[in-house]
């Protein structure tokens, strides 16, 4: 009964909330807010200084701003380039893997030698263990279908775990984050077994990471009933996880990250805000709205493999006539990159090698016929300030339903690389800032008459 009464109560003053909290939009562009801290060319308010990353989209040519292919930098290096050398002085070709090999780049600012990749890699596996009985005691007492929030619960609890949660030291900080990242694996499967088992009343698989494994083998081995992948499926894995682990400064979960560490807050309610941040539909949740309207057109489209009649039906969707009618193809477009994501050109390559294991031509196909007609269909209706292209994630959802990974956990997987990113920025502000970030709010308030 109470619960009624409370939702009845907010149902009835929502109205009184919308009249008092309203703001003109208008009025933002009269007093010059920048609202989303970004410009109405999408230029977003410069707010700090990195040396972990960056990204490229335009260039100045004389004298005129002018977009280019996009390019994203960690540590000094092209990603293209860091890809190609993951392999360098390892066995296994093609397929050697690289998340521990560029997780210690961003996290300490140098490719290591081979010694110290090694040395790096097996401290990972050695921290990939969790407390005694909080499998249990844990993640199976409250299992829940939101595993971005068992996760956030879950590092927070583990915060009672260390008898040192409170240090907010550099080398305090760095050993909490180097734990997290090995453990981030083990809480989004387990997560994830939980609520199959009590929700939805299926097997629960607990297998025990291997501490030789890397953190792609590790997640596939924990994730299915009979421990197996393939070589193609871990590559694949390993470089989506490179690909998502760090994207500038000014991404929303990154600047959470660096705003609650410049409050002096804690390596665990940090990182807990920065998944509250991903998991909003409007960050982390990209590749599960592409993946929503992929199904939507193979409904309702007759003959995928007719473009015409694929671009057709794209058409309607840019048109808010059919799917959500909210008149956006999901997968397009950045708020940063104009007119190619570096990411999604590296990926594409992976992608297409496991549709062919996979034998899922078919279905890439159809993507492909999506990623060709879609900027066209956008730049012919829509006023755009620099070129539209497909992002990392119109293919990220393709690639991880190929793998068997339920849609639950798709931005977790995105958190399992993000942890990397949101590490080396909170070590950076942790070193270089000395003041909270504090942005400024005008008040419109109007004062209350006597």
């Amino acid at each position: 009964m109470e619960e009624k009464i409370l939702k009845a109560y907010a149902e009835k003053m929502e109205g009184r909330c919308r009249d008092r909290d309203r703001i003109d939009p208008e009025l933002f562009d009269e007093l010059g807010v920048k609202r989303g801290l970004r410009d109405k060319n999408g230029n977003g308010v410069l707010a700090g200084l990195t040396n972990i990353s960056k990204i490229t989209s335009f260039r100045n040519v004389d004298g005129v701003k002018t977009p280019c292919d996009g390019e994203l930098w960690y540590r000094g290096y092209k990603i293209e380039d860091l890809l190609a050398r993951v392999g360098e002085g390892k066995s296994g070709g093609e397929y050697a893997l690289g998340y521990e090999k560029i997780a210690y780049l961003l996290l300490f600012g140098s490719l290591p030698t081979e010694a110290e990749e090694a040395e790096f890699s097996s401290l990972l596996g050695e921290c990939r263990t969790l407390p005694t009985n909080f499998t249990r005691d844990v993640i199976m007492k409250a299992p829940s279908g939101d595993i971005m929030n068992s996760m956030t619960r879950s590092i927070l609890t583990l915060a009672s775990y260390d008898e040192n949660a409170s240090d907010t030291s550099v080398a305090g900080s760095l050993s909490q984050c180097i734990r997290l990242i090995a453990e981030f694996p083990m809480l989004a499967v387990y997560a994830y077994h939980a609520h199959n088992y009590y929700d939805n009343f299926d097997s629960m698989i607990i297998h025990r990471p291997d501490p030789t494994l890397s953190t792609a083998e590790n997640f596939l081995m924990l994730l299915r009933a009979d421990k197996s992948y393939t070589k193609t499926e871990a590559k694949v894995l390993d470089t989506a996880l490179i690909l998502h682990m760090e994207h500038g400064g000014g991404n929303n979960s990154t600047f959470t990250t660096r705003v609650i560490t410049s409050s002096g807050s804690d390596t665990y309610s940090t990182m807990a805000a920065a998944m509250s941040s991903l998991k909003g539909p409007k960050h982390g949740g990209a590749n599960i709205k592409v993946m929503e309207m992929m199904a939507d057109i193979r409904a309702n489209v007759r003959d995928t493999s007719d473009r015409e009649e694929v671009e057709r039906y794209v058409g309607k969707i840019l048109a808010g006539e059919t799917f959500d009618k909210k008149g956006l193809i999901y997968g397009m477009g950045h708020a940063v990159y104009s007119l190619s994501d570096p990411r999604e050109r590296v990926f594409k390559h992976y992608v297409r090698g496991l549709a062919k294991e996979k034998h899922r031509e078919d279905d890439l196909a159809l993507y492909e016929a999506v990623e060709e007609a879609a900027p066209r269909l956008i730049a012919k209706n829509r006023r755009i300030y620099k070129g539209v292209s497909p992002n990392v994630d119109f293919y990220s959802g393709f690639v991880y339903d190929m793998l068997g990974i339920p849609t639950g956990l798709y931005t977790a997987m995105f958190a399992m690389a993000r942890i990397v990113g949101w590490s080396a920025h909170r070590i950076e502000e942790l070193i270089c800032a000395d003041k909270i970030i504090r942005p400024a709010y005008l008040s419109v308030m109007k004062e209350a008459e006597e």
